[in-house]
């Protein structure tokens, strides 16, 4: 409708919307909650499509890989064409309008209990935790300065790691500032 981009008439036009009676009917995944995690979990931390799997574009067609999940094997992947204007239609299906939050910010990936409902639903699922996280750094003295085998990027010298925290913490460590006077 011609008038919807004004806050007035958009607000008529939902009106009605507002006073329905919504009912969400759920019923039973048919492969059981191991294939709705698994769903789910290619779509949590993913953009719609990488620049990995975009095969050829031009005017006529975009062509991509996709994976189909029923199949096992090399007949895995498989090259598909779409014009632009569908692709880029199929591709905004999967961008989130403003004022939405990814999947990954709620519910089971809260960081605020992520660690108390994924133990929660590997018990459920009979799954067994891994080994050992491989994101936990290695037991070093917190205060010894370690040198990296790989250079600076700057200026091509070794770089020595002074002090590694947490994202969203601060250092603890702070360089001490010269005073010079000048007067």
């Amino acid at each position: 409708m011609p008038g919807l981009p004004r806050k007035t008439a958009f607000q008529r036009f939902i009106a009605p919307l507002r006073r329905t009676k919504w009912v969400a009917y759920c019923k039973a995944p048919f492969a059981g909650p191991e294939q709705v995690l698994r769903y789910l979990s290619r779509y949590t931390h993913r953009v719609a499509i990488s620049n990995r799997r975009l095969v050829a574009a031009d005017s006529e067609a975009i062509a991509f890989r996709w994976k189909d999940y029923r199949l096992n094997g090399a007949n895995r992947w498989n090259t598909m064409r779409l014009h632009p204007h569908e692709f880029i239609r199929r591709f905004l299906l999967h961008v989130l309008p403003k004022g939405f939050h990814r999947i990954r910010h709620y519910g089971l990936f809260a960081s605020t209990n992520r660690a108390q409902s994924i133990a929660t639903a590997r018990a459920l699922l009979d799954v067994v935790p891994p080994a050992a996280d491989p994101q936990q750094p290695p037991d070093v003295a917190p205060h010894a300065a370690r040198v990296l085998p790989y250079p600076c990027p700057c200026c091509g010298a070794r770089m020595i790691v002074i002090e590694t925290f947490a994202r969203g913490c601060q250092p603890s460590w702070r360089p001490t500032l010269i005073r010079i006077d000048t007067s």
